[in-house]
């Protein structure tokens, strides 16, 4: 638990009731519990961008002289035993884990891990691969010089100290950063009720903003700020392909996904042939996690409850044996990250070939940010990039500002010493004299002088050879000097100009001190998606009432109008009947519509091409797709992305939609449509937009019946299209115990299927004269009509 979070008051009520409910206690402790691990393990500093074992780690070993030294800091001490620093931090400042201190160490010094990693480590530190480091008896470590930018200043009055977990010693509350380290190494961390996933930037840039932040006054434009700050910066290099809007959305918000790639180039080899070489991958991507994937897509394996492989598995091992035949790891010390890709045939599209690997393995991934850490408030909280760079810039003020406080004292004190020592050399012999006939020297050198007993004491405690002439023009230099420096400090303290032109001129000095380039490409790309080559034709896809499907190829209509105008007859399994044939052709989708749950309806994407052929009776879509638990199948539609559909539901609300709004990646599909308490899905009515032999022309109104036999008509601009989907508008007022049966779009007629009497199932169509009769404005009651049964649905004829 970190020390300095006070404990919450435990006791029970005050009223004279002593005893506390289980319940009130769990939620006290808990809470506690939740503020230790937010505050004391998962969450960085806003002010130095540590989290406690670190802060505890960098300060262990700076007690213990593994930090940088000589004139310019640049002669590093001799590395230790990890178990020694380990040790230390234990015995002194972090009572847990000794795995978890060298953990948190051994992460330090990883530079795959961290842009500008802290600890210089000697031995096996892990690999990007995952492979573990040495145990702490074997690996050495001592501090890296740019903790100097972390440490320097501590000792100068600049941070609170508290006191350890035991009392016995101190440890600093925070370490005075001279730079933003928590955008420099950024961070990753899991908390209660609180996640960061902060990515690391590149030094130079981010002291620029700091810069242009504190020259404005705060006052700097987001569009300036983005230009100074385009993106992170990471330790593995790669490229950010995500546009610079998107970049900038998730620095206003604090919260937001990268799309990030890895970077490659194409060695040309001999007789025309030519290699794909990755050298940088996207944070978290290691080679061994590539050849992964590449060996699970070219050899799958059959999922659980399965006896076979899916179409999926079969059609993406097919794709990618196509194009690539060898892939090979040939990282080594020399070359951190180098993965070999031969194609099949040096003749396959340079672009086709890296094309495949990034949609199909993680050499392109998403990289998240979410900006939570602890603020200069003492609070967790999600910030934007503004409010972390003000925060810093005000932590680091307040830094700057005690630091020079505290030598400002020190320079009036050395000031006061030597004032003292200038009047005694100007009386040397009068001093020596009192000195020695005296009983108390002291109280006749203050008397007889005026000193203080500050002055006094050095006075008696200086060494004869400080008493000679040299030595007063020391002093008068030295009292010139300091006088001076007195002179500049209290400017400092009495202008915040002066402050600020100070913070700017050590930020700018440090930034020359510790730059470098930048390793991340920040360059818009569109996502990697592999596209299956499918011959465009014709098709009709086949549905039945169970959700069985198949594809045949041709339009139904023209093998009718061969046929002598026959309609075309399919079998289905026993008891089961035809749902709906669709005419479109094999680039299309087929949509599945799931039943309500949660007040929502899923839709699922199914490719027209994935279908299998009309030999047989198909198969179940629900192997196709993740069908939600709780849910089965309702309706179908297959078409162009383009097509235009009605949506209602048996509340009496309804929209408009296009495929393409409803089309998702994902087998599980995408909640689209709202619905009631109770409420299901009508079958969808095709408004426009479809292909076929003979297209339905776009339609020009809508028919909407209800189970207790009421029919309204009205005009389709009255309906909106909502292509994030929703529940829509009122298309039909109906009664307390009415519901609607559903709704189509049409220009001509519909066709009202239904039960009648004895449960013969009835159907009627409506032609444009009768449905003219029922015409009103939409969400009005309609007309009763005499229908003889009780309509289930209603379909558009044309």
């Amino acid at each position: 638990m970190d020390d300095s979070q006070p404990p919450l008051d435990l006791a029970g009520p005050t009223d004279g009731d002593t005893t506390l409910t289980l319940a009130d206690y769990a939620q006290t402790a808990y809470l506690e519990y939740a503020l230790s691990v937010v505050k004391g393990r998962a969450l960085p500093d806003v002010s130095d961008g540590q989290k406690p074992v670190q802060r505890r780690i960098l300060y262990s070993m700076s007690r213990m002289g593994l930090g940088f030294g000589g004139t310019n800091g640049t002669v590093g001490a001799k590395p230790v035993k990890s178990a020694r620093v380990v040790g230390d931090v234990l015995g002194r400042f972090h009572p847990h884990s000794d795995q978890a201190a060298y953990d948190a160490l051994v992460r330090m010094a990883q530079d795959f891990s961290q842009r500008y990693p802290l600890v210089d480590g000697q031995g096996n530190f892990g690999s990007r691969d995952g492979d573990g480091a040495a145990a702490m008896r074997y690996t050495e470590a001592r501090l890296a010089r740019i903790t100097s930018l972390l440490l320097d200043e501590i000792d100068e009055g600049t941070v609170d100290f508290i006191p350890n977990y035991d009392g016995s010693t101190e440890e600093p509350r925070l370490l005075p950063a001279r730079l933003p380290f928590t955008l420099l190494n950024g961070a990753s961390g899991i908390a209660v009720g609180l996640a960061t996933e902060i990515p690391s930037h590149n030094l130079r840039e981010i002291a620029d903003a700091c810069v242009a932040l504190i020259k404005s006054n705060g006052k700097l434009s987001e569009e300036e700020l983005f230009a100074l700050v385009p993106g992170p910066d990471y330790p593995g290099g790669a490229q950010i392909i995500s546009s610079a809007s998107d970049i900038a959305d998730a620095y206003r918000t604090g919260r937001g996904s990268l799309k990030v790639r890895a970077r490659w180039k194409i060695e040309d080899l001999a007789r025309g042939q030519w290699q794909l070489v990755v050298n940088e991958l996207p944070p978290g991507v290691s080679t061994q996690k590539v050849l992964e994937e590449i060996e699970e897509i070219t050899n799958p394996k059959v999922k659980a409850g399965k006896k076979a492989l899916s179409a999926d598995q079969t059609q993406l091992k097919a794709a990618m044996l196509s194009v690539l035949d060898v892939v090979r790891d040939e990282s080594s010390k020399d070359a951190a990250v180098r993965l070999v890709f031969e194609p099949k045939t040096s003749r396959i599209s340079q672009d086709e070939f890296v094309t495949t690997l990034l949609a199909q393995t993680s050499l392109e991934t998403s990289s998240s940010i979410n900006l939570t850490m602890v603020g200069i408030d003492g609070k967790p909280t999600q910030k934007s990039l503004r409010q972390m760079l003000n925060e810093w810039i005000a932590f680091r003020e307040i830094t700057v500002e005690r630091r020079s406080r505290h030598r400002l004292d020190k320079v009036q004190d050395r000031i006061h010493i030597l004032e003292g020592r200038q009047l005694v050399l100007l009386n040397i012999d009068e001093v020596i004299a009192i000195i020695r006939a005296a009983e108390d020297p002291k109280a006749a050198l203050i008397a007889r002088f005026n000193l203080s007993e500050r002055q006094a004491e050095d006075i008696l405690e200086i060494r004869l050879r400080q008493l000679a002439r040299l030595e007063a023009i020391k002093i008068e230099q030295e009292l010139a000097g300091l006088r001076e420096e007195q002179k500049k400090l209290e400017d400092i303290l009495s202008s915040p100009a002066t402050l600020r032109r100070l913070l700017v001129k050590e930020i700018e000095a440090d930034a020359k001190t510790f730059e470098d380039p930048r390793r991340t490409l920040i360059q818009a790309e569109k996502r990697a998606v592999a596209e299956v080559k499918v011959v465009d034709e014709p098709v009709t896809v086949i549905v039945s009432q169970k959700g069985w499907v198949r594809a045949q190829k041709g339009w139904a209509s023209e093998k009718a109008a061969g046929n002598g105008g026959t309609a075309p007859e399919y079998s289905f399994k026993s008891g089961d009947t035809l749902y709906g044939a669709f005419e479109c052709r094999s680039v299309d989708t087929l949509l599945v519509f799931g039943s309500a749950k949660d007040k929502s309806v899923r839709v699922y994407t199914v490719p027209v091409a994935s279908l299998p052929g009309a030999r047989g009776d198909g198969q179940p879509v629900t192997t196709l797709i993740e069908l939600d638990a709780g849910t089965h199948v309702t309706h179908f539609f297959a078409g162009p992305v383009g097509a235009c559909l009605l949506l209602a539901n048996t509340g009496g609300y309804g929209f408009m939609a296009t495929i393409e709004n409803m089309m998702s990646r994902q087998r599980g599909g995408k909640a689209f449509i709202d619905v009631g308490e109770g409420e299901q899905l009508c079958r969808p009515s095709l408004v426009g937009g479809a292909s076929g032999a003979e297209p339905m022309p776009a339609a020009t109104h809508v028919a909407c019946a209800s189970t207790g036999g009421r029919i309204l008509t009205f005009d389709i601009a009255e309906l909106k299209s909502l292509p994030k989907g929703g529940r829509g508008l009122t298309l039909i007022d109906l009664e307390a115990k009415d519901t609607l049966a559903g709704a189509a779009a049409y220009t001509r007629s519909v066709r009202i299927d239904g039960i009648g009497r004895g449960a013969k199932e009835r159907d009627e169509t409506l032609e444009i004269r009768t449905l003219n009769n029922a015409r009103d404005g939409r969400a009005r009651k309609g007309k009763a009509a005499d229908l003889g049964f009780k309509p289930a649905s209603i379909v558009r004829v044309l």
